[in-house]
């Protein structure tokens, strides 16, 4: 399974854009050391310190996923756009591309279209995993839908609490202050998309 190099992905919009570290880290309310780190591959983001990256970039998720590989032969599609590598229509698990974030997470990337920004995944919180690792709640553009396929995770909306079993689903706007947690000791594993305005 090919692994994105985020990181490197981060520092070549940071840079197209002019933006110094020092910059973007005061945008995103962390150190430059910080970004210095993921930028170099030394550190991983949180759920939260990613998508507060990516926001103050203007990012989308998607392109920090694009894989350094080719795209198999047995996959017809439009592969390959500008905007960074585009899964075909058949995605094998071992073609999955994959973030591991801080704090205990994973999301594999499920499938992609041209033109639109949106985050189709497979969600792993190990055992005490969570999207913040200050535990602070997150906020970014668009809507959110998930399924939690099994394990628990907690998910805080707002000022409410919501424990999600295997079969729940849940869908908000994003903009809503949020975090999620397990606080089981199996593994939450489910299927999330992510819309992006």
């Amino acid at each position: 399974m090919p692994t994105a190099n985020m990181g490197e992905r981060i520092r070549a919009e940071r840079e197209r854009q002019g933006i110094s570290l020092r910059a973007l880290a005061r945008d995103v309310g962390v150190s430059a050391s910080m970004i210095s780190q993921i930028e170099n591959g030394k550190s991983r983001p949180s759920v939260s310190t990613l998508y507060a990256i990516t926001t103050a970039l203007g990012l989308p998720m998607q392109d920090v996923f694009g894989a350094d590989v080719p795209p198999p032969t047995t996959l017809v599609g439009v592969l390959g756009t500008a905007r960074g590598t585009r899964l075909g229509p058949h995605v094998r698990p071992k073609e999955r591309q994959i973030l591991t974030l801080d704090s205990g997470v994973t999301w594999e990337r499920l499938g992609s279209l041209p033109q639109l920004d949106v985050d189709f995944l497979q969600i792993t919180y190990a055992p005490g995993g969570s999207s913040s690792s200050t535990g602070e709640l997150m906020r970014h553009p668009g809507w959110e839908y998930g399924y939690l396929v099994s394990g628990s995770l907690v998910l805080t909306l707002g000022f409410d609490e919501i424990v999600l079993e295997a079969g729940d689903a849940v869908s908000f706007d994003s903009t809503t202050p949020h975090r999620y947690r397990n606080e089981s000791s199996e593994p939450a594993v489910g299927i999330w998309f992510v819309i992006q305005q």
